[in-house]
């Protein structure tokens, strides 16, 4: 009987990892769909570190500036900058950047998927 209980238990702990792996294919995804539309590679979405720098070159922000995503604190306000320049260079608003900086989840599926087109990096 105990057996039974163990193999229940586990069972329902698989979900919520499956639901997990989805959603995270599924931002990999978007990243990469992103990143083609900016005419990059898209395979750079799934490189650490790499992403954030050729995230910073559509943002038309320099690529030191990855030094400073290093530095508590300070790194909020330089992600914040880097959005906002992603969001630019799509012909979106800086409130949209906004979006990609706090909902992320949301708003890099919408750039992805939706009809924004690269505008080039604002400089």
């Amino acid at each position: 009987m105990h057996h039974i209980t163990s193999v229940v238990a586990e069972g329902q702990s698989i979900a919520p990892l499956i639901i997990f792996l989805i959603f995270g294919i599924f931002m990999i995804a978007s990243m990469w769909k992103m990143f083609a539309k900016a005419g990059k590679p898209g395979w750079a979405a799934i490189v650490p570190i790499y992403n954030l720098i050729v995230l910073l070159d559509i943002a038309g922000k320099p690529a030191w500036w990855f030094i400073l995503l290093l530095i508590p604190f300070v790194n909020y306000i330089i992600l914040l900058l880097m959005w906002i320049g992603v969001a630019n260079a799509f012909g979106k608003s800086s409130g949209f950047g906004v979006g990609l900086w706090l909902l992320g989840i949301i708003f890099i599926p919408m750039l992805a998927f939706g009809n924004a087109q690269y505008q080039g990096a604002p400089r």
